[in-house]
């Protein structure tokens, strides 16, 4: 994309983003060109409707070229802003772990309607499910554990900055790191085969941890090791119930595995009609 473009006007550097955006295959350019204005700019994306004619200064132009060729990269656009939306918080978000998803809102809608005292939330991540259960579940007691130390941190910076730090217990290790009984667990655990790499987005494959994406052959690794040692005598902590993300055409495969850990299964589908969300209760 040529930057003495984006030193434009508002109109012609989203019309120029957007076509470079286009080209390389982004799904939303023209949203994705207006986010990374914005944040260039200082301006709001309604403002950019009102006064297209708005001149956009040469240093705003710099840094918006700077992020359009990034995103042309299909670098995602949580990663080039830094920061995320989920639920009613806001995450900083980098290459340490996922982009939080709104699929993944659906275990957090789950703990609210349950209300649970203590909930543990493994595979962590950036700490978007254990933070948004702690912003909104007052009285909830909640551990969080990762085998990433890298997303750890990144969970630890995102507790500090919300102020909920005092109420997510984050722990390195598998879902042995905590201990007790819980009457909640919630995971987002990794569920891409390895085989399914070459089909990914370019956001996801290029940019994404592997440690969070990957798991097995069929995709089914982190499920049956967590839940081997759920079952009764798997060493494990004790939780009454058990909700997993799980992928697109998964949900039957998964709730096996949670029905031979002694829980009774049910799925819960995501807007798009998707089974996404695996539950199990004793």
């Amino acid at each position: 994309m040529s930057m003495a473009v984006a030193a434009g006007t508002v109109g012609e550097a989203l019309a120029a983003a957007t076509d470079a955006l286009a080209a390389a295959g982004c799904d939303s350019p023209r949203l994705d060109a207006e986010l990374l204005l914005a944040e260039a700019t200082g301006a709001t994306r309604e403002r950019f409707a009102i006064a297209p004619e708005q001149p956009v200064g040469a240093g705003a132009a710099r840094e918006f070229g700077a992020m359009v060729r990034r995103r042309v990269a299909r670098e995602p656009v949580a990663y080039i802003l830094g920061r995320r939306g989920f639920r009613r918080i806001e995450l900083r978000t980098d290459r340490r772990a996922l982009v939080p998803r709104p699929e993944t809102e659906l275990l957090v809608e789950l703990a609210v309607e349950l209300g649970p005292r203590r909930v543990l939330d493994v595979g962590t991540g950036s700490g978007a499910i254990a933070l948004a259960v702690a912003d909104e579940i007052a009285a909830a007691e909640i551990v969080a554990v990762d085998v990433s130390a890298d997303a750890l941190d990144l969970a630890g910076e995102n507790a500090d900055a919300l102020g909920l730090a005092g109420r997510v217990e984050l722990r390195l290790g598998p879902v042995t790191a905590a201990a007790g009984r819980f009457d909640l667990l919630l995971a987002n655990l990794p569920y891409v085969a390895t085989a399914d790499r070459a089909a990914l987005a370019p956001e996801i494959s290029r940019y994404e941890p592997d440690v969070a994406l990957f798991a097995g052959d069929d995709g089914l690794d982190a499920f049956a090791a967590v839940l081997a040692l759920l079952a009764p005598g798997g060493g494990g902590p004790d939780c009454e119930i058990v909700a997993f993300e799980v992928g697109a055409g998964q949900a039957a495969a998964v709730a096996g595995l949670v029905a031979d850990a002694a829980y009774a299964t049910e799925t819960r589908a995501d807007l798009a009609g998707i089974d996404r969300v695996v539950v199990g209760r004793r």
